[in-house]
């Protein structure tokens, strides 16, 4: 089995060691901003539309909810604080693709796929509207995203319209290890994605929607009007529910089995000096991703800091979320050497922050939908990695449905059809490691994927990390 260029070029242990020194277990997003506090539920409430969940999906929910009728009385409960979770540790990437990437949406719905490019594309310029509309303080740059060959027979993967051979590719940002490029301008921003969190709530409240933090919503009955209970002994009464738990475990046992937690895990750097920033041009600002199997995605913070993440996908037996599961120096590591090695000229620059969140990752890689209770209660989930952007067209299909709306959303074979479920435990712990290895093979042998790869992808199993 070959190598790839982050083992024919790994930096000194020493370099890595003294990188990672001083780095901070803590999202740098969230250090980086101050968090309004929003009060626990107490006693007894009601509503039109409850929302579970304080992220992206809830928080979009909540605001799409009262501009389409600002008289719905509209509440939000959320487990801990807004945004703390996948929202307020990611990437930053907000994508315009619905279906996490184009050939996976073009396998998947070829029939459909070029009205889900155009869905995705409208929903994000709906997205940025809407960040003018309300003066969302966001650090939105809509700069596109840089798919980046490492390997030479990545090179034909990015051939089409916005194509950048090795020259022009390393114009734009400065690494030994790029072979070519594929610039995509239009379908992809950078924005704070905390600020975003934070500033969705500003925007839902200031529209008269009522947060609830602290307020972990522990059951669900009722056969008209839905009961929601919180733990501590709080509940709600409420016409429609939304559940946008994300990667926590579902309210509705049929859902228990379609996504699974994995953990992905970053790094950020001290901000660049003009110097240090000089050395690797990136003028452009764009997010950057290279195109393997295990992959890394990167971009420039407001303050010319690297973010620098991904590449380790990793499932823990039982498929739990726990705070534990985030400190692993050995995906840390990697990551550094793999920051090195990818940017030899800033050696000596040093990471302030780790961490690492738990992903919802199904087994198409993209969100599904559904109602459940006679229609009362909606759900999106699934993102697998790509939820920033939509999540705000999983919000609209939810209100959608519960309002019993027949419209283009709704109408999509992407939005009625569900994934194939993960399998109980040992059964899933064995098959997503082996499916890891599968792709680290395929990594280290010119892309080619073995029969394991090739069946999942028959029967839409496919894994992405």
């Amino acid at each position: 089995m070959g190598t790839t260029v982050f083992e024919r070029f790994r930096p000194a242990d020493a370099a890595i060691t003294a990188s990672l020194r001083d780095a901070k277990h803590a999202p740098f997003w969230l250090d980086d901003v101050e968090r309004p506090s929003y009060p626990a539920l107490t006693g007894a409430a009601q509503a039109d539309l409850v929302i579970v969940g304080g992220g992206y999906v809830g928080l979009w929910t909540a605001v799409r909810a009262k501009e389409r009728d600002p008289q719905r009385s509209v509440i939000l409960l959320e487990a801990a604080r807004v945004g703390w979770a996948a929202s307020g540790r990611n990437g930053g990437f907000c994508e315009a693709s619905l279906t996490h990437g184009y050939e996976n949406g073009l396998s998947r719905w070829p029939e459909e796929i070029e009205q889900l490019e155009r869905l995705g594309l409208e929903n994000l310029d709906g997205i940025e509207q809407t960040v003018q509309r309300y003066g969302m303080d966001v650090d939105w740059e809509r700069t596109g995203q840089l798919a980046i060959a490492t390997e030479p027979h990545q090179i034909e993967w990015l051939e089409g319209d916005g194509f950048l051979d090795q020259d022009a590719v390393r114009s734009e940002v400065h690494s030994p290890t790029y072979l070519a490029g594929n610039w995509d301008r239009e379908g992809c921003v950078m924005v704070h994605p905390a600020k975003l969190a934070i500033e969705l709530a500003r925007v839902a409240v200031e529209l008269g929607v009522v947060i609830h933090e602290q307020s972990r919503v522990t059951g669900i009955s009722g056969n008209g009007r839905q009961t929601l209970t919180v733990a501590g002994g709080a509940t709600v009464t409420a016409d429609h529910v939304a559940l946008a738990t994300n990667v926590f475990p579902s309210l509705l046992k049929r859902n228990r089995l379609m996504t699974v937690p994995v953990y992905d895990y970053a790094l950020m750097t001290e901000p660049l000096t003009t110097e240090q920033y000089d050395a690797i041009g990136w003028r452009n600002r764009q997010g950057l991703a290279d195109s393997a199997n295990q992959f890394h995605y990167y971009r420039l913070s407001a303050d010319n800091r690297i973010l620098f993440g991904g590449y380790d996908a990793i499932y823990h037996f039982g498929g739990k979320v726990r705070a534990e599961y985030e400190e692993r120096p050995e995906s840390y590591r990697r990551l550094a050497s793999h920051f090195f090695t990818t940017f030899p000229q800033l050696e000596g620059l040093t990471f302030t922050h780790r961490w690492a969140g738990a992903i919802d990752s199904c087994s198409r890689f993209c969100a599904f939908y559904g109602t459940a209770r006679g229609g009362r209660v909606a759900y999106a989930t699934g993102f697998t990695g790509l939820g920033v952007g939509a999540s705000r067209f999983g919000a609209d299909v939810m209100l959608d449905k519960l309002a019993g709306m027949e419209t283009e959303r709704t109408r999509l074979k992407m939005v009625r059809t569900k994934p194939i479920p993960f399998p109980p435990e040992p059964a899933a712990s064995i098959g997503v490691n082996l499916v890891r290895a599968s792709m680290d093979r395929a990594d280290h042998n010119e892309g080619r994927r073995d029969l394991l790869l090739k069946t999942l992808d028959a029967v839409g199993m496919g894994f992405d990390s």
